[in-house]
C-alpha cells in the first residue's frame, strides 16, 4: 500500500518538491530558484523551459532523498504562483515568450482602456476582481496583441493558455505526446474569465478582451477523484502516478492551514502577503477593495467561497532593504537591525513600489518613507520596513472585518517570515488577536497534498485532516500597547502620501 503523496509547490521565486506522510509530516523536499527576469521598468518575466527543467530535477531529488519510486506514492498535488500567465504550442510544447508574471505591470494602459465602459469594477459582479494589472485576462490579451503571429495561432487552435499549474500539468503527463490542459476553479478564478457562481468561462468577457476561447483549459474541482491525468514513465516520477489535486498557492495555504469553516483566516508572510478568510458557500461582493475568489472545491462538494487581500511587498521589501540599499546583509539580520531601537522613531515606510494591492487598488501610487528626522537612523529604517508588513496586514484586516460586520477572533500564520519574533508580536498588538503558527509552514504544499490525497482516499475527509493540524507557537497581543491606535494612524497618513504619485493620464 503506498504511503506518501507528492507535492509540487511552484512559486514566484523557486520551485519546490516535499513529499508527505499520511501524518501530513514532510520526509523530504528539494527546492530550485529560478531567474527573476526584468526587461523593462515594471516587467517581471519567468522562463518557462527553466521552470519545467527544475521541476524535473527537484521532483527526482525529493525521491531520492526519501528513498521512494513512483510505486511508493498514491497521488500528486500540484500548487502554483497565480496569475502568471503563458502561451505554449501544443503540437511543439514551444513557449511563446516568456511567462508573464502576476507582479508585471505592463497591462496597465489595458486596464485602463477596458474601465472606459463600466469603470475599474466593471466586471467584478461577474468575477469577484477589479479590473487590475494582476490578473491573468489583461496579460493574455497582452500576449495576444503584441507577440507577432500568436493570435492567429490562437485562432487556428494551436496555442494554448495556462498558469503554471497548467503548464506543469501539461509536461508532466507527456506535453505534446498527449499532455492534458486542464486548471482548476482557484486559478481560474484568478483569470477575470471566470463566472463565480457556474465556475464556467465567461464568454462575454472573453469577447471583450478578444480571447479565443478555445485556448483555454478545461476547468475541473481542486481535487478531482477523476483524475485529471497520469505521469509517463519516462518522465521524473518514473512511474504512472494520478495528478489529481490542483491548487492556486493561496488558497493551498488555507487548506494547509485547515481552513475549512467560515470566517477562518489565515495569512501568508514570504516574499508577498496573502490574507484568505473562508467564506464558506456564500459568495460575499466586498465593498472595501477586497477580491471574491474560489477558496477550492472538493469532488462534487459545492465550491467553497473566500474573499481576499494580496500585498505585494513584504519579505521583498526585506530583500530590497538588503539587495538595493546593502542595509543588512542577510535576510535574517533585519529582526537584530531593528531591534537596536526601541520603536519606529516616527518613521513610516510603505512599499507601494509598483502601486498598491488590497484593499486600495492604487495604480498610481508609489513607495513612501515618512517621517524622517535628523534622528532617524538604519534601526529605525529596519523598524518601519517590518511594521510596514504589519499595517498592510491590518488594512486587510480591516476591510475583512468591514465587509462581515464582525471582528476576527485569532489569525493563522505561515511563511518564512513567520520566525522573525519581533514582527509577529507586534502583529498581535496591531491586530489585538492572537497570532498563531502551526507546527508545518510549508502549508502551500500540505494543502495540495491534502488535495490529490482526498481524491484517492489517501485522506478520508476533511475532519482526519483538521486532527493533523498542530499547534507550534501563539503570540498574545499586549492590550496596553499604542499599535493599533496611534501608530496605525501615522501609517494611514503615510499611505495617504503614496496616492497619485504617477500621472497615469
Amino acid at each position: 500500500m503506498t504511503k506518501y503523496v507528492a507535492a509540487i509547490d511552484q512559486s514566484t521565486r523557486d520551485t519546490h518538491c516535499v513529499i508527505f506522510n499520511r501524518s501530513g509530516e514532510m520526509i523530504s523536499e528539494h527546492a530550485l530558484k529560478h531567474r527573476q527576469l526584468h526587461p523593462e521598468k515594471g516587467w517581471l518575466e519567468h522562463y518557462p523551459l527553466e521552470i519545467w527543467a527544475n521541476t524535473q530535477v527537484v521532483i527526482r531529488a525529493a525521491l531520492e532523498k526519501a528513498g521512494l519510486e513512483a510505486k511508493d506514492i498514491a497521488a500528486i498535488g500540484l500548487a502554483n504562483q497565480r496569475e502568471t500567465t503563458l502561451v505554449w504550442d501544443k503540437k511543439t510544447g514551444t513557449p511563446y515568450g516568456n511567462a508573464v508574471v502576476w507582479r508585471d505591470i505592463r497591462t496597465t494602459d489595458i486596464c485602463h482602456q477596458l474601465a472606459k465602459d463600466g469603470g475599474q469594477d466593471r466586471f467584478r459582479s461577474q468575477v469577484g476582481l477589479p479590473l487590475a494589472t494582476y490578473f491573468s485576462g489583461p496579460k493574455l490579451k497582452w500576449l495576444l496583441d503584441n507577440v507577432g503571429g500568436l493570435r492567429q495561432a490562437a485562432k487556428k487552435g494551436e496555442a494554448v493558455f495556462g498558469n503554471m499549474d497548467s503548464w506543469l500539468m501539461w509536461n508532466l503527463t507527456g506535453g505534446a505526446n498527449g499532455g492534458v490542459h486542464l486548471t482548476d476553479v482557484t486559478n481560474a478564478s484568478r483569470t477575470m474569465l471566470m463566472n463565480l457562481t457556474t465556475t464556467d468561462w465567461n464568454d462575454e468577457i472573453c469577447r471583450v478582451m478578444t480571447i479565443p476561447a478555445s485556448m483555454l483549459p478545461e476547468i475541473r474541482p481542486s481535487s478531482d477523484p477523476h483524475i485529471y491525468g497520469y505521469t509517463r514513465s519516462d518522465g521524473p516520477f518514473g512511474g504512472e502516478i494520478p495528478i489529481c489535486g490542483v491548487l492556486g498557492s493561496q488558497q493551498a495555504a488555507a487548506v494547509g492551514q485547515a481552513c475549512f469553516k467560515p470566517r477562518e483566516v489565515k495569512n501568508s508572510y514570504d516574499g508577498s502577503s496573502f490574507m484568505i478568510m473562508n467564506t464558506g458557500e456564500e459568495i460575499i461582493p466586498s465593498e472595501h477593495g477586497l477580491l471574491t475568489t474560489v477558496c477550492y472545491k472538493f469532488g462534487q462538494q459545492p465550491t467553497v467561497y473566500a474573499l481576499e487581500g494580496t500585498i505585494a511587498f513584504t519579505g521583498l521589501l526585506v530583500e530590497w532593504l538588503r539587495d538595493n540599499l546593502k542595509l543588512i546583509e542577510e535576510f535574517s539580520d533585519i529582526e537584530e537591525l531593528a531591534k537596536t531601537v526601541a520603536d519606529n522613531g516616527g518613521v513610516y515606510f510603505v512599499p507601494a513600489f509598483k502601486g498598491l494591492f488590497a484593499p486600495y487598488w492604487r495604480t498610481d501610487a508609489r513607495g513612501v518613507v515618512a517621517g524622517l528626522t535628523r534622528f532617524a537612523s538604519r534601526g529605525h529604517l529596519a523598524r518601519a520596513a517590518l511594521e510596514a508588513i504589519a499595517y498592510q496586514t491590518r488594512d486587510v484586516l480591516d476591510a475583512m472585518n468591514a465587509d462581515l460586520g464582525m471582528k476576527l477572533v485569532s489569525l493563522k500564520v505561515d511563511g518564512s517570515m513567520t520566525y522573525n519574533e519581533l514582527l509577529m508580536q507586534f502583529q498581535a498588538d496591531l491586530l489585538g488577536v492572537p497570532v498563531i503558527r502551526p507546527k508545518v509552514t510549508e502549508t502551500t504544499a500540505l494543502g495540495v497534498a491534502y488535495a490529490a490525497g482526498l481524491a484517492v482516499d489517501f485522506w478520508k475527509n476533511l475532519d482526519e485532516i483538521q486532527q493533523y493540524w498542530t499547534l507550534d507557537k501563539v503570540w498574545e497581543p499586549d492590550l496596553n500597547s499604542n499599535a493599533p491606535t496611534m501608530l496605525y494612524k501615522e501609517w494611514k497618513k503615510a499611505v495617504a502620501r503614496t496616492f497619485s504619485w504617477v500621472d497615469e493620464t
